[in-house]
């Protein structure tokens, strides 16, 4: 984990200047959430709109909105493709977001153009630099 003032950034995962990482599994499925500097300027959240499965995203799509009690926020795609499940647990419980970030996800996609997405995505190190710059 590398730390940066508050903020904690899990290394091994990629990440958007939105603030969403994607985690890359095994079967070539990517798992996508919130980091812990985005958790935190959205403070405690209320409620998390699940994207519907089947749908399809392009990188940079909105993907969902999360609700906390300062503000709406969208959550946009780090990656093409399609959802294939998402995180039900947030219905009843968004503040598993807060607890952990990077521990709780919102979909799962199957990604339709990966390797030259990933590409465009920034590492740990690379989004550390970047929390630094804001």
């Amino acid at each position: 984990m590398i730390e940066v003032g508050e903020y904690k950034v899990k290394e091994g995962l990629y990440y958007t200047k939105d603030h969403e990482w994607a985690q890359v599994l095994e079967d070539g499925t990517v798992l996508v959430g919130i980091t812990d500097y985005a958790q935190k300027e959205l403070g405690d959240l209320a409620y998390v709109e699940l994207p519907e499965v089947g749908k399809a995203v392009s990188k940079g799509d909105l993907l969902c909105e999360i609700e906390s009690v300062k503000a709406v926020s969208e959550v946009y795609a780090p990656v093409s493709g399609e959802v294939i499940e998402v995180n039900e647990e947030l219905e009843d419980s968004p503040e598993l977001l807060n607890e952990d970030p990077y521990g709780n996800w919102i979909a799962k996609l199957k990604p339709s153009n990966l390797e030259e997405e990933l590409r465009e995505l920034m590492d740990a190190g690379a989004y550390a630099k970047y929390l630094e710059s804001l």
